[in-house]
């Protein structure tokens, strides 16, 4: 019984995607370019961006996080809700195109007094009493003669279509932002390792500056600048101490988990390696969902604008009721105490106040408003990916200045302890070259966290593998596996 009632619905709820609006981006007024302005990306295809895009990094412990992140993390619980809010309010508005049938029964026993009509033998009073009981089956039907039930029908399944888009958008954001949170960890990591690294670097030169010192070979302002360096120095390390709490909290809320800052890592960053995706900008209405989402509620908006003129036009309805009434319960299995009656109506709206014409000037003001969002989002799109094509090029330039620099300040560093130990130069050298080591060093290491973090974005921005057709069927499937009927 549960498997025909699932294959009922199912069968159903197909019929009705079929009749939801048509997947048609509306016309808008910003022309859209052949090929992206920033920079361009030969021999890309679908491949190159795929569902599990997170899976390119190579990180079998960001592959678990991730995983994690998608089956724990309450927002994306938060718009599956929604989802199935939708689902069930598409299938509400469905029933109002089918007859409407219930059953019912009644008993009624009552007893009455006659007074004035004397009964010889007994008494100045009559007493009636009497049973009656019943079954009956109702029927109620609003004939869709004009389509105003299949346009409300219409935008239901629309604005479904839009909250199964959201889902998936809210999928790929928790994704994009796991992933992010993790490298932002691993960078954390590492600026620790490298401030311990810098402390001690710092407190061995000290120990050579205090050693000078005793000697009387340099003033005390020389210890005291060492030893301020080291101060700052202990400072900085502990304030990565604290980044690093902070962002382990950040990922273990996305997963889901209660924030206690024990989450793991692999410990190294992965290297940017691959082809970087990219696509033609007419392809992002159809891989980003979040404009798929847009597009489906203005679909929706302008069902509801057709819904709303089919309300000027009269509503035919048929009911009806049969069944059974006796005075004797054995009775009413008996066809020939059978009762029935069946009408007819027709209702045209004539005045309403102005309701009707306030609730399509509503409709369309609605519409417009879910163009203007459309075109909005739209627009934000196109930003994200020229924003993410550029990042991509000027932070692998800006690694390569860093890494140089990074280089040559700690190649500075080296010489400048030479020539101070030598009595060639004074501390302030030192001072400087070190400064600059420590800024070029750390500088590096988020530098290479921001190119992590481009990709992700540039990965999220065009539409992070999203495929709607076979999305939304395996989508159709799990949600009329799950359901208990059509009731």
């Amino acid at each position: 019984m549960i498997v025909r009632r699932s294959l009922v619905t199912l069968a159903l709820l197909l019929t009705g995607c079929a009749s939801a609006p048509d997947r048609r981006p509306p016309t808008i007024e910003v022309a859209t370019p052949g090929t992206y302005a920033s920079t361009a990306v030969p021999g890309w295809s679908a491949a190159t961006n795929p569902a599990d895009w997170w899976s390119g990094f190579d990180d079998t412990v960001l592959d678990s996080l991730v995983s994690e992140a998608l089956g724990n993390n309450m927002d994306i619980r938060a718009a599956a809700a929604r989802v199935d809010a939708a689902a069930a309010a598409a299938r509400i508005t469905r029933a109002d195109q089918w007859p409407q049938l219930s059953a019912g029964g009644r008993a009624q026993k009552s007893e009455s007094k006659i007074i004035g009509f004397p009964i010889p033998g007994g008494g100045d009073v009559l007493t009636v009493r009497s049973e009656q009981f019943g079954v009956s089956l109702d029927m109620s039907w609003e004939i869709d003669l004009w389509g105003r039930i299949r346009k409300g029908e219409e935008a239901a399944l629309a604005e479904l279509g839009a909250s199964w888009a959201d889902l998936a958008a809210a999928r790929m954001s928790i994704a994009a932002q796991t992933a992010k949170a993790y490298f932002a960890l691993i960078e954390a990591e590492r600026q620790v390792a490298f401030a311990d690294t810098s402390v001690a670097s710092v407190a061995r030169t000290v120990d050579q500056v205090r050693h000078r010192y005793e000697q009387g070979v340099r003033s005390s302002l020389d210890l005291r600048i060492a030893l301020t360096i080291l101060a700052n120095v202990e400072a900085l390390r502990v304030r990565r101490l604290q980044q690093r709490a902070t962002a382990a909290r950040q990922l273990e809320i996305l997963m889901g988990r209660y924030p206690a800052a024990e989450v793991a890592t692999r410990g190294t960053m992965p290297d940017m390696t691959g082809p970087v995706p990219g696509g033609l900008p007419s392809e992002l209405l159809i891989r980003r969902p979040d404009l798929v989402a847009a597009e489906r509620r203005y679909a929706a908006s302008e069902s509801r604008v057709s819904q709303a003129r089919r309300a000027f036009f009269p509503r035919i309805t048929l009911t009806g009721s049969a069944g059974t009434t006796s005075n004797d319960l054995n009775d009413l299995v008996d066809l020939d105490f059978g009762v029935w009656n069946i009408a007819a109506g027709l209702v045209q709206p004539i005045f309403q106040g102005g309701r009707l014409r306030a609730n399509l000037s509503q409709s369309h003001a609605r519409a417009d408003l879910s163009l203007a969002a459309y075109v909005q989002a739209l627009l934000v799109a196109f930003n994200e990916v020229e924003q993410a094509l550029t990042a991509e090029a000027l932070l692998a330039e800006r690694e390569r200045h860093v890494a140089e620099a990074t280089r040559q300040s700690r190649a500075a560093y080296r010489l400048a302890q030479r020539e101070y130990e030598a009595g060639l130069t004074d501390y302030i050298a030192v001072l400087e070259t070190q400064r600059s080591a420590i800024a070029a060093s750390s500088e590096l290491i988020t530098v290479q966290r921001e190119r992590l973090d481009a990709r992700i974005n540039l990965h999220l921005a065009l539409g992070g593998g999203f495929d709607i057709e076979s999305q939304w069927n395996d989508f159709l499937l799990e949600m009329t596996s799950a359901d208990g009927g059509a009731k």
